[in-house]
């Protein structure tokens, strides 16, 4: 069970219920591993509290801080049948055979078919890329696409993130002679399609220690493999040189992040060291689409999961599912620029179409169990007919932040949905939907932990809730879900300093699995405060010893926290938040970026 949702540890400042229905919960559970942290290490004592939160053990401190692929990155013949997909990608590059990478729509999908793209140009190869519509033809490999993309030429065909369970379209795909490679982090069964490589950590016969790897993790690897094996075959000269892979760690990162992997271990390293060649622009398209989102300072896995993946995501969302992939593997700043300005005008209709669908299923959860929740099941399961499928993971998301539960969300088309889960720590949603799939409920499905897709006949609901409640329930465990929100330590205004945010920084990056800190600013008094954008209010916060932080909370309009914020009688709160550095004109400031709050006194404002 989540350790967002058990109510083990002690109330921060006595919060019980905040005004989001939260409970605040220390992190650090043991003062003495910080205090050792710090004495043994020299580091300041607000970074060996976050260690010790965060259980990195004492010896691995160094490590962690400097986290480097050299120490980190795995030799790739370690995963299964690897070997076998290297051997027949340098050969198909050798012989100048026509590979064709068939990606996903999504991030993990379109930075991993942009980096293969790249690599393969640059080695020589001869490449080409195939998206398929989210609409028409659905999630991964399709037998028509399959044969036009053999008709057409090609004679190898590499599927990333995506691929792992497609039986028949690679069955039908072998017959008619195309070479199938598989890249792969999904959920795997017993049985593998049949290909000349199946290579996903979490196949079931694979002991690989990188399982939390994303596809693009995975495509990374692929490349370090089919280099090496071009290089020992003396590809390489001075008319073709050899390419330095770590130009293509900007995508990785990318990837890695939006497709809400665990940051820790290897993936750690793929982000931080992928931030810092983001940070050099070599990308065009990524440098295009830094600049129509507005990014104004040195880019974060904050930045890559809240700014670039969405504008990435919105092409194979509501718009044209090649957009991202295009974007990201182009060298053309004319067609770049082009490009993300499409996919930030699919993000903004992305979001209105987001904002619809989230309140018609909130008005069905809400008008079924009532604002108490009385009986609302582990999992959440909401349809309706014309929900788009393009934002249903999105407003799964929602629904889980909302309700800390798992929850999926299915668009019907007449007699079939299709549908997008999303799962909290310590619930494997994509083991749930795999078994649903084997006990005959499912037309298709498959996912990871955190995330899954499904296909399901209309008839076949009842018995889907059911299954899925049954076989989630005792993951999160017999008493109802208490939703915690974990806090790292109580900070001053004044304290909350430029320099305080860059010790913080040499923990991250943050996301699943290596939180972002947060803090509470105790007893502070809103100053000013506004509502801006959609919903989201900007505030000025006030503390006992008069100094400031500027502050704004996202969605506030969603829960009680926005009329808190926005009271004119100017309660005192304690609010808890994340520090973030803004940059604006050339000017740098501190920002608190609100989660949550409380009354002063630890109980809920009426």
């Amino acid at each position: 069970m989540s350790s967002e949702l058990r109510g083990e540890r002690a109330a921060f400042l006595d919060v019980e219920k905040s005004l989001t229905g939260r409970r605040w919960a220390a992190r650090l559970n043991d003062e003495r591993a910080a205090l050792a942290i710090a004495q043994r290490h020299g580091v300041p004592d607000a970074i060996a509290r976050l260690l010790a939160a965060r259980d990195v053990p004492i010896d691995e401190v160094p490590d962690f801080l400097e986290p480097t692929l050299r120490k980190l990155l795995p030799d790739p013949s370690h995963l299964k049948d690897m070997d076998a997909a290297i051997a027949r990608l340098s050969a198909a590059v050798q012989a100048n055979e026509k590979i064709v990478v068939f990606g996903d729509y999504d991030v993990d999908g379109a930075t991993s078919s942009a980096l293969l793209l790249r690599f393969f140009r640059a080695v020589g190869g001869n490449i080409g890329v195939y998206i398929p519509d989210r609409r028409k033809e659905g999630y991964g490999p399709n037998s028509p696409a399959l044969l036009k993309i053999k008709e057409e030429g090609a004679q190898v065909v590499v599927t990333v993130d995506c691929g792992v369970t497609a039986y028949e379209p690679l069955k039908e795909a072998k017959k008619a002679g195309l070479d199938m490679i598989v890249i792969d982090h999904h959920q795997a069964e017993i049985v593998l399609p049949e290909a000349v490589a199946v290579v996903d950590p979490n196949r079931l016969d694979d002991d690989s220690p990188h399982k939390q790897l994303a596809a693009v993790g995975v495509a990374f690897l692929l490349a370090v493999g089919v280099n090496r094996a071009l290089r020992l075959a003396n590809w390489y000269g001075p008319s073709r040189p050899e390419p330095d892979l770590r130009q293509w760690l900007d995508l990785v990162a990318l990837g890695t992040v939006a497709d809400v992997v665990p940051l820790t271990g290897l993936n750690r390293a793929l982000v931080r060291q992928g931030l810092q060649v983001m940070q050099k622009r070599g990308n065009v398209g990524l440098a295009a689409l830094a600049d129509i989102a507005k990014l104004r300072e040195a880019p974060g896995a904050y930045h890559l999961g809240f700014m670039l993946g969405p504008r990435v995501n919105a092409g194979g969302r509501v718009g044209q599912a090649d957009l991202g992939a295009r974007l990201l593997s182009s060298e053309d700043p004319h067609e770049v620029g082009v490009l993300a300005l499409r996919l930030d005008e699919f993000n903004a209709e992305r979001r209105a179409i987001e904002r619809e669908v989230l309140d018609q299923a909130i008005a069905r959860i809400e008008g079924t169990y009532g604002p108490d929740r009385a009986g609302m099941p582990s999992t959440l399961i909401v349809e309706s007919d014309g929900w788009h499928v393009g934002v249903i993971g999105i407003v799964a998301s929602r629904l889980v932040e909302r309700y800390g539960r798992p929850a999926f969300v299915i668009g019907m088309d007449g007699e079939i949905g299709k549908g997008s889960g999303r799962s909290v720590r310590g619930v494997d949603l994509g083991a749930a939907v795999l078994a649903a799939r084997q006990s005959g409920l499912l037309v298709n499905g498959g996912g990871h932990a955190m995330a899954a897709g499904l296909t399901v006949a209309r008839s076949a609901l009842p018995e889907l809730v059911k299954f899925l409640d049954g076989r989630i329930a005792p993951q999160l465990g017999a008493a109802p879900a208490l939703r915690e929100l974990g806090i790292d330590a109580a900070l001053a205004p004044a304290a909350a300093t430029q320099e305080l945010i860059e010790m913080i920084e040499r923990v991250g990056p943050f996301g699943a699995g290596n939180a972002q800190p947060r803090f509470v600013l105790p007893s502070v008094r809103v100053s000013y405060a506004q509502t801006v954008g959609e919903g989201h209010v900007r505030c000025t916060l006030v503390g006992q010893q008069r100094g400031r932080v500027e502050a704004i909370a996202f969605r506030a309009g969603q829960s009680a926290l926005g009329p808190a914020l926005l009271d004119p009688a100017r309660p005192i709160l304690h609010v808890a938040g994340a520090l973030r550095i803004e940059s604006y004109n050339g000017r740098t400031s501190v920002r608190l970026q609100i989660d949550d709050a409380a009354s002063a006194g630890g109980s809920v404002l009426s």
